[in-house]
């Protein structure tokens, strides 16, 4: 009778911690010179059982990203940072504000990971497996886009530049940033009209999508990632919702963003990231 008893809570333990020891997984550090997969005890989900930190921004995944994408959204990361990659933060102003704000990226495999609370005084943002294709600038920019040239930009705008720089990319209507997307889209539209006037190049119709927290975050995606080369093979992909997918394009007719995001007081990125930070 003891030993079954023994047996049977031994049996017990092993089932409960098959469901709910998942933080006592081991972590593959994964293979990248720069940044290693860890174990974390954070306050974020139980789910999101590894992290990488990249200049102390928190990267979170659930178990089953995979690591080669997990340590791609680093490198990602690292060259949005230090663009020149040289092991100096290039705008440490925005660094600092991230730091401030506690940024951090979510990696998610399935769409009910994200149904969930997350620490409401930190500025997150969130970038699906199957959605990052880090092969996408390596095969010369063609095939499946790599969102995490996209998620990670969202994060350092929306959680560094808004903060650093509240006059130029500040969520307010009178920032320069708001100014520039004002003519991108033919006029100022709090919500989005039912349609834009002939003419406009940026045409984002998400209705959700807020005027100064969540179109200007978009439109500076667009036009910076167009700058870098990003988008100048897809523009029957992208052209219902933005139409300038080209470096050139962008200077010609947009003479407002450009000018404000090759100024060189807010060191934006003036290479595309290839997922291969080389410091």
């Amino acid at each position: 009778m003891t030993h079954s008893l023994i047996g049977f809570k031994y049996l017990v333990f092993l089932i409960i911690c098959l469901f709910s020891c998942k933080k006592d997984a081991v972590i593959d550090p994964g293979n990248d010179p720069n940044f290693k997969i860890i174990a974390h005890n954070d306050d974020i989900h139980a789910r999101f059982i590894k992290k990488v930190v990249v200049f102390g921004i928190d990267i979170y995944a659930v178990e089953a990203i995979e690591d080669e994408k997990l340590l791609h959204a680093a490198n990602v990361m690292a060259q949005y940072l230090d663009n020149n990659e040289d092991a100096v933060i290039d705008d440490s102003l925005v660094h600092a504000k991230m730091i401030e704000n506690q940024a951090f990226l979510v990696m998610w495999k399935k769409q009910r990971d994200l149904n969930i609370n997350f620490p409401s005084s930190r500025h997150g943002q969130d970038l699906g497996n199957d959605e990052s294709h880090p092969s996408f600038v390596r095969n010369g920019k063609s095939g499946e886009f790599d969102a995490s040239l996209e998620e990670v930009l969202h994060l350092i705008h929306h959680a560094g530049h808004v903060y650093a720089y509240p006059e130029a990319f500040g969520p307010s209507f009178n920032a320069s940033l708001s100014k520039a997307m004002d003519i991108a889209r033919g006029g100022q539209f709090i919500e989005v009209p039912e349609t834009y006037p002939e003419g406009a190049w940026y045409t984002y119709d998400d209705e959700t999508c807020e005027y100064v927290n969540c179109q200007t975050i978009e439109y500076m995606y667009w036009a910076l990632t167009s700058i870098l080369g990003a988008q100048e093979n897809r523009l029957d992909e992208i052209g219902q919702e933005w139409k300038l997918n080209t470096k050139t394009k962008v200077a010609d007719m947009d003479t407002a963003i450009y000018a404000l995001l090759t100024n060189p007081i807010y060191s934006m990125p003036t290479q595309l990231p290839d997922g291969t930070y080389r410091h």
